[in-house]
């Protein structure tokens, strides 16, 4: 069917379903009972759960493949009941692996060796793991389109591997970006915590800065209980958070003077002093045992200052900046670099919980500055240097397409590197991590060089291209548009 295509499930397949606010459950689809009618303009499956007698209808955009997303399922998920539903999967595909005998191998594959059915290619990689030894490969070859299950996060599986299926490749990575955009991401927020049970702190939060990670940071924290006051400059994009509970500050003294601890995240270091130090600002309501957190990237100059100005009301500082993407926002899949007032730090705890899969806490004011800044100094000279490459192909008459598949089945292989190279290869650079932003982080990682004299030359070049990026009106684009710089 068309709903099957789209979703590149079928009945059979084992799945991880997300229902709700549970995490993602290990599944198989099946067909629904005959009286069971389907939900009427929704493209989902019938869902049978294992470790439970659960069943449901899930639409497709909440299911993942099992083994494809094997790993990091059960990575962010824990509990005694979830493991046992993992169990039970493990025996199920034992089972069929034992009843899988060589005749019926014959019977799935056609004389010319390509892959009849998705179960048999899978259960023949069980089967050859099983056994000690890889899936049987043609060395200097690629696979069959229907054997590209996921071109980076998982292994290729199948049985025959051609060289002159580049065409396919193509045609494969056309499908995958299209499944892809059809199905986002079931990672949960609460998934950061055992069986989604963060305990929400009982003080009350507020929150400055309603921009791409802001809203996915607020929605997080809602959903994980707690009372969150919000305020922005542009007060309409408030209007969704108050639907679902939040209250509204009118300015940032307001929201500081009424929230025990008031998290905030601005675009730049001038951005961050004025939110702090301007009219009716974070300072103006700013009192002892009042809390401010800072999870902008600036320099670590301007979190010091920001630092002394709160601390100097008898405030207590922590600055927090957050390593990811609008994406990662979303699923509450962030990482938090945190430094200063450690009580401070562990109040935190429920809030980093429901945003974030990992938070560190670095010491003394600056240090987590300094530290995101290195990160994201290394991710924008990559992205710079992906761009670079992705031109070179082009203007060596070799295939872009080809290109990221070679480049996914190596060291380099990772969901960042997917998706802004699906972004060059569509010509599509909706935003996902601003390139004004990214362009900000590197000058303020050279910046930082030359306070402690040190070249940063890598970062410098890819400083320029950006520049250029900028230049050529692509500042609120996604990173990846630093490729059209590149292509000049």
């Amino acid at each position: 069917s068309k709903m099957a295509a789209a979703a590149g499930l079928r009945v059979g397949d084992l799945v991880w379903g997300k229902l709700g606010r549970y995490p993602p459950w290990p599944g198989k689809i099946v067909n629904p009972p005959k009286d069971l009618k389907k939900p009427r303009g929704k493209k989902c499956f019938f869902v049978k759960f294992f470790g439970t007698e659960d069943h449901a209808w899930i639409k497709v955009d909440q299911l993942k493949s099992y083994h494809v997303h094997k790993e990091e399922m059960i990575k962010s998920t824990k509990g005694k009941r979830f493991q046992q539903a993992v169990d039970a999967v493990e025996e199920f595909i034992k089972s069929k692996v034992s009843a899988f005998t060589s005749e019926d191998k014959s019977r799935h594959i056609s004389s010319d060796g390509k892959r009849q059915h998705s179960s048999t290619a899978e259960i023949s990689e069980h089967s050859a793991r099983k056994r000690g030894r890889p899936p049987k490969e043609e060395k200097d070859s690629f696979p069959e389109p229907s054997t590209v299950k996921r071109l980076v996060t998982g292994p290729v599986v199948g049985y025959k591997w051609k060289s002159e299926s580049c065409s396919a490749i193509i045609h494969q990575l056309k499908t995958t970006a299209e499944e892809e955009a059809e199905s986002t991401s079931i990672q949960a927020a609460d998934s950061t915590a055992t069986n989604g049970s963060v305990t929400p702190t009982d003080k009350r939060i507020g929150f400055l800065g309603l921009g791409l990670m802001g809203t996915g940071i607020v929605a997080n924290l809602l959903k994980m209980g707690h009372t969150v006051t919000v305020w922005n400059r542009t007060g309409e994009k408030c209007d969704p958070f108050l639907q679902e509970g939040a209250r509204l500050g009118r300015t940032p003294a307001e929201v500081v003077s009424t929230c025990d601890i008031t998290l905030s995240c601005i675009s730049d270091p001038k951005a961050a002093k004025d939110l702090v130090l301007g009219p009716s600002g974070v300072l103006q309501g700013i009192r002892p045992g009042k809390c401010y957190v800072d999870m902008s990237t600036v320099d670590p100059e301007t979190s010091t200052e920001i630092s002394q100005v709160i601390t100097s009301r008898g405030g207590r500082f922590l600055e927090a900046p957050v390593s990811g993407n609008r994406q990662l926002s979303e699923n509450g899949m962030l990482v938090i670099l945190a430094a200063g007032d450690k009580a401070l730090f562990d109040d935190c705890s429920s809030c980093f919980q429901a945003m974030g899969k990992k938070s560190f806490y670095l010491g003394e004011v600056g240090n987590a500055s300094k530290m995101m800044l290195i990160a994201n100094m290394i991710l924008g000279s990559f992205m710079a240097s992906v761009a670079e490459g992705f031109t070179l192909a082009k203007r060596a008459s070799q295939s872009q397409e080809v290109l990221l598949y070679i480049l996914s089945q190596g060291p380099l292989a990772s969901a960042f590197l997917d998706q802004k190279c699906q972004n060059i290869l569509q010509g599509s650079f909706k935003p996902d991590f601003l390139l004004k932003h990214i362009q900000k982080d590197l000058r303020l990682a050279i910046a930082m060089g030359d306070s402690v004299n040190h070249s940063t030359p890598m970062a410098a070049a890819a400083n320029e291209v950006f520049k250029k990026a900028k230049a050529l009106d692509q500042s609120e684009n996604d990173m990846s548009a630093v490729y059209l710089a590149c292509n000049q």
